[in-house]
């Protein structure tokens, strides 16, 4: 590839998605972006460059933007994060929530919606706990195609497989030939829609939970500052952040801090972790 065309197309994902790409990436780029001017009946990645610069087509930049977006996702990811919201964060705030009993929570960059739907799972095992609650969960991406897939809620044997309990297959799984959709019941508490990370996020209203997790690895420092602080915006004092085991707010924001003893945990200040309880391990 050459230098000219990786650096207007790094230039071009920078700006639509965020994504830093450094030259050592090339290969990176090549094999993704292959596919996209094979789709458009182009000889290659210098025609695929020329095109962009000289017409301004929204679906093509859209098709390079979704093919370098990592999608990469599985239930009950990491486990950690998922302990937590059920031990700590949940009580806590069905305490503090318990005059308007709402609480809002936000899968960004849910690529296809393993995370909304494990946190649907969890919510679905404390229903009695939860009744005359109003618990609305909200997955966004970028990728369209993503969102749809999401929205399915259809996803292969070695999907299912990756930290799904057995159980919870079982109970929340049909089975459609060599795959598996899971029920109407769960799919019907998220929402997917698509959304750029980059853009207002106003639109998308409050948030008492938000997970963003293993998303800011992959911006420069002021790309993660700008997003951190958008989130910011949108959550209340006593709100939960929930960032990748190799993420970090320190040297990035001072609006979030990390919540006492939980590794991974951020809010503005004000979720207080209730006494007595533990980190989960």
């Amino acid at each position: 590839m050459r230098v000219e065309d990786f650096d207007m197309f790094s230039t071009l994902l920078k700006q639509r998605s965020g994504l830093v790409l450094t030259r050592d990436k090339a290969y990176l780029l090549e094999s993704r972006l292959m596919p996209v001017a094979r789709k458009w009946n182009m000889k290659g990645l210098e025609e695929l460059a020329s095109t962009v610069r000289t017409r301004k087509d929204e679906a093509l930049l859209r098709d390079i933007t979704e093919a370098m977006t990592t999608n990469e996702s599985s239930f009950f990811r990491d486990q950690k994060p998922f302990d937590q919201f059920k031990q700590i964060v949940l009580p806590r705030l069905l305490e503090a929530r318990s005059a308007k009993r709402s609480i809002r929570i936000w899968s960004a960059a849910c690529s296809s919606g393993q995370e909304a739907y494990s946190l649907a799972m969890l919510l679905n095992d404390d229903a009695a706990k939860l009744a005359g609650w109003r618990i609305e969960i909200v997955g966004t991406d970028i990728s369209a195609e993503m969102v749809e897939r999401s929205k399915s809620g259809i996803y292969t044997q070695f999907e299912v497989q990756r930290g799904l309990p057995i159980q919870m297959l079982v109970k929340h799984f049909k089975q459609q030939g060599d795959k598996w959709q899971i029920s109407q019941q769960l799919r019907q508490m998220v929402s997917f829609r698509e959304f750029n990370l980059l853009g207002d996020l106003s639109g998308l209203g409050q948030f008492d939970i938000v997970f963003c997790r293993n998303v800011l690895i992959y911006f420069d420092q002021p790309t993660k500052t700008k997003v951190l602080e958008a989130i910011a915006r949108q959550m209340p004092q006593d709100g939960v952040l929930y960032l990748g085991g190799a993420e970090t707010v320190l040297g990035i924001t001072d609006r979030f801090k990390p919540v006492d003893g939980q590794r991974g945990l951020y809010s503005l200040g004000g979720f207080q972790v209730p006494g007595g309880l533990k980190a989960a391990v």
